[in-house]
């Protein structure tokens, strides 16, 4: 009866033991990770510049259009039927999520992107080692930094600096640098994806 009970119990235990690594059980099956951001932009030539001569992204493959005459967008994308996806690319930002960056041409398209507090609202954020040279390198750029850097001095966030800019067209982006790490580290079971420990 006893080695049933235990052939039970790892048998029970076998679902999550074949999960990936950092998958819970009830997740989506054989999820990974984040693959990549999508966002769309009213210029694809200025966001890849921006992206690759300003932040040092690398650009990868380019797509060409996307148009249908029945209602395809609509049905796969979620967007007017009408909706025309005139270009993508996907980018690569070091050591982290790509990018796949749209340009799209949409009847009643919204001409700039969403605030914080929109819902839908988002921002990419960026790990960087100096705060201050990443801060005044934008600047010097003609980027526009909204106010300057802040620090969490206590709670789990503690040790992290930060601050947000915008992209050309309006985009909410961000600079975070923790060199010390973050206070929630010391007790974590698990700690939180982290830009600075590349995989080998």
């Amino acid at each position: 009866m006893k080695y049933n009970n235990i052939l039970a119990s790892a048998l029970l235990a076998l679902p999550a033991m074949l999960l990936p690594p950092g998958a819970q059980a009830g997740s989506l099956p054989g999820m990974r990770g984040s693959d990549h951001l999508g966002m769309t932009v009213p210029n694809m030539a200025e966001a890849v510049d921006f992206f690759v001569k300003v932040i040092g992204c690398e650009a990868s493959f380019d797509l060409g259009a996307f148009k249908f005459d029945d209602d395809w967008m609509q049905v796969h994308l979620n967007v007017d039927p009408r909706a025309e996806i005139k270009r993508f690319r996907m980018v690569r930002c070091g050591y982290g999520t790509n990018l796949e960056i749209f340009e799209y041409a949409a009847p009643k398209q919204a001409p700039r992107p969403p605030r914080n507090s929109d819902v839908g609202g988002h921002h990419l954020a960026f790990y960087v080692d100096d705060m201050d040279k990443a801060v005044a390198y934008l600047k010097a750029s003609g980027v526009k930094v909204l106010g300057d850097p802040s620090t969490f001095k206590e709670g789990p966030a503690a040790g992290l600096t930060w601050v947000y800019f915008l992209a050309p067209w309006g985009m909410q982006l961000e600079l975070v640098s923790y060199p010390k790490g973050r206070a929630y580290e010391k007790g974590a079971k698990r700690l939180l994806w982290d830009p600075r420990a590349p995989a080998k």
